[in-house]
């Protein structure tokens, strides 16, 4: 059961320490001990230095009352750690060591700790204060190698905020024997509702990952107003001791006023509701049945084997290179005794959100193993790694704005039923019988290639932003010219033709068209146009099929833009393919996105 403390009825219990070496008198401030630490530790161990007389913590204070000093308010918040570790003899894993204070007293009560920072002007600092025997050693979290339940229990002083925190737990989950406890003491966001990235995890999303991967919620104590007062104190200590901070540290005005700047915008997150500070204790109560993880590079044979198995066609290592390792995306896996058995992924694509740049994620490579299949409930491998990844990627304070895809129809029925997607429009199509091939008067084509870029730059762009000023009430995927080739150019194995529809007489570019043959005849694959040039491109599309001898033009539109495409004649038919929103986290609603996607089968990574 979790324990909910009031931190207002807590007494500080803070008790004199002996400090470790490095604690330095004001009257030796030049050289400043801090210059090497990276900005902005540098800034705030030296302003402390400067204020105090001493610096001993990094992290925020916790702040009883006005009168309460900095160093104090630090103080306060390791005893609050402290008083949650189980009695020594106790083995403790430090991430993130700061200064090295916390690890000193846990050394002097009797606990074997080791200490790990990416930071090797940290562990740098550490070995010449405390001596070069002290166990702390450089390295991430994610490269730490230890044996299975090496640690009674893993602590986090402010250190989490910088991790992904599916690294958190699943180290953790090794590292911890059952009743190990994970201690956590940080800054997080408790909402979100704007676009942008949030420099902060949410705090809900945190605990629900724990109880995903068999961690109990202990205890969590909201410590946000205790917090808030530290970034005062810190925007006072750089304002008082700017010349000096500048001068020893050799900083610029520059550095110090971006600095005060981040802080001004977390006071106003702290006063709005948007950030918070929170101790988290979690104790690991079981192993769980399937692990979340972010799938590695070397990881990739494993991703394109349960592809081979669940598609029974392969991928090959070029395809998802193209896919996944030359543009930036994301995959979670689901790992079953050591064996990938569900996969999820999302490639990065720019797109225009009623006329305003925003990044979204295409969803692709959605797979779970056959014998996996019938576990269709919310603890189920399909839920865990859709759900988590919504939850760490899709809507405000995310990487990406929105989210969207073509999913078969059992998986998008499966991600209603458990609240997960929403349907916001569907594709249909549209087939043309084939016309004569004789060309037009007013037009002519040109192919493209990739060694035409200078020209075929100028007219692709051109073209992109007349489409993107009539569809600037609509979301649609940017088809710029460094998309064109990503896309259709410079694929591993698909062969598009990709033609500059333009005016015969003064060279105007009128739009850009992409094919692709196959048995069922000549697709459209993507038109970069206006609106009103649609019929155009078509008709080029369809004297170009009587050229190769293809049998009929086709071509597939989100159902809200079908109007342009009946305009033109041809047959409309529907298919079974929906496009899902993101229903899951906070973000912009179903509702707001229904009906508004332009999508063809370009927009799709597998056509």
């Amino acid at each position: 059961m979790t324990k909910t403390v009031n931190p207002n009825l807590m007494q500080s219990n803070t008790q004199l320490y002996r400090q470790a070496d490095h604690i330095f008198p004001v009257t030796t401030v030049p050289p400043s001990p801090f210059k090497n630490l990276t900005f902005p530790l540098n800034v705030y161990a030296h302003a402390l230095l400067l204020q105090e007389g001493k610096a001993t913590y990094l992290h925020y204070g916790l702040f009883q009352g006005d009168n309460t000093s900095v160093q104090a308010a630090q103080q306060f918040s390791t005893d609050l750690l402290l008083a949650r570790l189980p009695p020594s003899p106790c083995r403790i894993l430090e991430v993130g060591i700061g200064l090295g204070t916390t690890f000193s007293l846990l050394n002097q009560r009797g606990y074997t700790v080791h200490g790990i920072t990416p930071d090797a002007q940290q562990v740098a600092y550490i070995q010449k204060s405390m001596g070069a025997d002290a166990s702390v050693t450089c390295q991430s979290l994610e490269d730490f190698n230890a044996q299975p339940e090496s640690f009674d229990v893993v602590l986090f002083q402010e250190s989490a905020q910088h991790i992904e925190p599916m690294v958190i737990f699943n180290k953790a989950l090794d590292l911890l024997p059952l009743s190990g406890d994970l201690l956590i003491i940080d800054e997080f966001a408790l909402k979100y509702d704007e676009t942008g990235i949030s420099r902060r995890y949410l705090l809900k999303n945190m605990m629900t990952l724990a109880e995903r991967f068999g961690f109990e919620l202990v205890e969590h104590m909201d410590l946000s107003a205790m917090a808030a007062p530290a970034l005062n104190h810190l925007l006072n200590m750089t304002a008082k001791y700017r010349q000096s901070l500048i001068k020893d540290l050799h900083l610029s005005d520059e550095h110090l006023d971006q600095l005060d700047e981040s802080k001004r915008v977390s006071q106003k997150k702290y006063a709005s509701g948007h950030y918070g500070y929170a101790l988290l204790h979690f104790r690991k109560t079981k192993s769980p049945k399937w692990r979340l993880q972010i799938l590695q590079k070397n990881q990739t044979p494993e991703m394109l084997n349960l592809f081979k198995k669940t598609f029974n066609h392969e991928m090959t290592p070029a395809t998802w290179q193209w896919k996944y390792g030359s543009n930036p995306s994301r995959e979670i896996g689901v790992w079953r005794e050591n064996r990938l058995i569900a996969h999820y992924g999302g490639l990065s694509r720019k797109i225009l959100f009623f006329g305003q740049p925003q990044t979204a994620v295409q969803i692709g490579d959605v797979m779970v193993d056959a014998s996996e299949r019938g576990v269709l409930l919310r603890k189920g491998p399909f839920f865990l790694m859709t759900a988590t990844f919504l939850e760490r990627y899709i809507g405000y304070g995310k990487p990406y704005l929105v989210g969207f895809g073509f999913p078969s129809e059992r998986h998008m029925k499966i991600a209603e039923r458990h609240g997960l997607y929403a349907e916001v429009g569907c594709l249909v199509e549209f087939s043309w019988n084939t016309r004569s091939r004789l060309p037009l008067r007013e037009t002519r084509l040109q192919l493209i290639d990739r060694e035409q870029t200078d020209f075929a730059a100028i007219a692709a762009n051109q073209c992109w932003q007349r489409m993107a000023t009539d569809l600037k009430e609509s979301i649609i995927g940017v088809r710029d010219w460094q998309y064109l080739q990503y896309r259709y150019l410079n694929h591993p194995h698909q062969q598009y033709q990709v033609i500059l529809v333009k005016n015969r007489f003064n060279g105007r570019a009128r739009g850009i068209l992409v094919l692709r043959y196959d048995p069922e005849g000549c697709e459209i694959v993507d038109l970069v146009t206006p609106l009103a040039d649609i019929p155009l491109l078509i008709t080029h599309a369809r004297r170009l099929a009587r050229i190769h001898g293809a049998t009929r033009v086709f071509c597939h539109i989100t159902e809200n833009f079908a109007t342009h495409f009946a305009a033109t004649g041809g047959t409309q038919q529907a298919v079974n393919i929906h496009i899902p929103a993101n229903a899951w986290s906070d973000g912009p609603t179903p509702e707001t996105l229904k009906n508004h996607w332009w999508l063809m089968s370009g927009d799709k990574d597998f056509r």
